[in-house]
């Protein structure tokens, strides 16, 4: 596949799909939130694959890679975002290179075992109580060491759970390569690249929005680019090599707890734990009843019988795919009704179309055409079972890791020549 046709038909919509459920993220919050949309990007990658075997364990690939997205959620970076702000080079380039190591965790648990899931087969099974008890350990152990004992603090005094993720991607990283998943150690890598580059890159650009004057959700942008930029990188992971092995069959009852979680026990979590007064009354730009309490309670309301409408008909639809007959046209299917879902619960937290403006809220749904444009435009992804990869790729991901640190290092000089400075900025480090 040539590199242009790559980008576009490939990586360019997972980067959209992920981009735009993250942002739409940003009403929700939280792990939670985090999970949902990391599913409407594996999805995508799965809609895009051709892979009939990818079909068929869509549910459990997808549940899997979705909460180890999600699992990043827990990790503190407020106060981080501020120092990015910050009006001295030291403060502001430390919040930058911050910001990816905290995107890089995200994306190295997220596409790490997304690909895991993917390069399971019957000769060389993924143990995965084996996994998740590791990377526990290993999250447990590096936080203890790190930061009870050390206590090298990334942000006081707010949690430092970054390093229980660090310790779990280190865990997850050593059994890929001791288990011999140089596929998916591989992606995970890339994922880690894509997502850290769009966290530190989004401060960047919030930064300079705040610089314009323009009034706009620029906390949003920032979302936008590290979904955006790790759906590009875990795209690539995948498809830049069209040789993954051909994955076990699917287990039924695996396939319909995956099914229960993705359909009813996640967007259940969601509209519990994110469309509730409270959150309606400090996100809602439009909410200018008399009685805001009520109004956001009747919109809870809605948002329970619509999201129970929007369970039956998916489960309807996908039926099939719990028998492991699943296609590509109800793969892409549920991809673009499960993002309308997720985009309509954030407009309703936001209550935004009651507002005389326009917002990011709008560009999602011009995201969702676009969405729609490319995935009907796209191929099929050619089926290669055979099981080879160059042993240079460590050095192209170094390379591109150097690339992306130098790359931080001169958007933060940029950001302070700029001289703006956020009445929010936080202070690391004093002068």
């Amino acid at each position: 596949m040539k590199a242009s046709t790559l980008f576009l038909n490939r990586m360019l919509p997972v980067g959209l799909a992920l981009g735009t459920a993250w942002a739409a993220r940003g009403q929700i919050g939280h792990e939670y939130g985090a999970t949902w949309a990391a599913a409407i990007g594996i999805l995508t990658i799965i809609a895009l694959s051709g892979r009939k075997d990818w079909y068929e364990r869509l549910p459990v690939i997808v549940a899997l890679g979705a909460i180890a997205w999600g699992a990043g959620g827990m990790m503190s970076y407020g106060k981080i975002v501020g120092y990015g702000h910050a009006a001295d080079y030291l403060n502001v380039s430390y919040g930058l290179l911050m910001l990816v190591i905290i995107g890089a965790l995200y994306g190295f648990l997220g596409g790490g075992i997304t690909a895991l899931a993917l390069s399971t087969t019957p000769e060389h099974k993924v143990d995965w109580a084996a996994v998740f008890t590791q990377m526990f350990a290993g999250g447990y152990l590096f936080w203890g060491i790190f930061i009870f004992q050390l206590e090298w603090f990334m942000t006081p005094p707010r949690s430092e759970l970054w390093a229980a993720c660090m310790g779990a991607a280190l865990a997850l990283g050593w059994y890929m390569y001791r288990n011999g998943y140089t596929y998916a150690l591989r992606t995970a890598f890339f994922s880690a690249l894509g997502a850290g580059f769009g966290f530190g890159f989004g401060n960047f650009l919030q930064r300079m929005g705040h610089t314009s004057g323009i009034k706009f959700n620029w906390w949003n942008v920032m979302e936008y680019s590290i979904g955006f930029f790790g759906g590009l990188g875990m795209a690539y992971g995948v498809f830049s090599v069209n040789r993954w092995p051909k994955t076990i069959a699917p287990a039924r009852m695996s396939n319909l707890m995956a099914w229960v979680f993705l359909i009813v026990l996640l967007p259940v979590i969601n509209l519990i734990e994110g469309v509730n007064t409270k959150t309606m009354m400090s996100t809602g730009e439009g909410i200018h009843s008399a009685d805001p309490a009520a109004f956001a309670f009747n919109w809870q309301l809605v948002m329970w019988v619509m999201s129970a409408l929007f369970m039956l008909v998916l489960t309807y639809y996908y039926k099939p795919a719990l028998q492991g007959a699943s296609t590509q046209k109800k793969a892409m299917g549920l991809t673009l009704f499960y993002m309308v879902w997720y985009i309509v619960i954030s407009n309703v937290i936001s209550a935004i179309w009651l507002a005389p403006k326009f917002s990011s809220q709008h560009l999602y749904w011009i995201n969702l055409f676009v969405l729609w444009l490319l995935l009907r435009k796209s191929a099929p992804y050619p089926i290669n079972v055979e099981n080879v990869l160059s042993d240079r790729w460590p050095y192209a991901v170094l390379k591109w890791w150097v690339a992306v640190l130098l790359c931080i290092l001169l958007l933060s000089c940029i950001a302070v020549s700029i001289g703006y400075v956020h009445p929010n900025a936080q202070i690391r480090f004093e002068q």
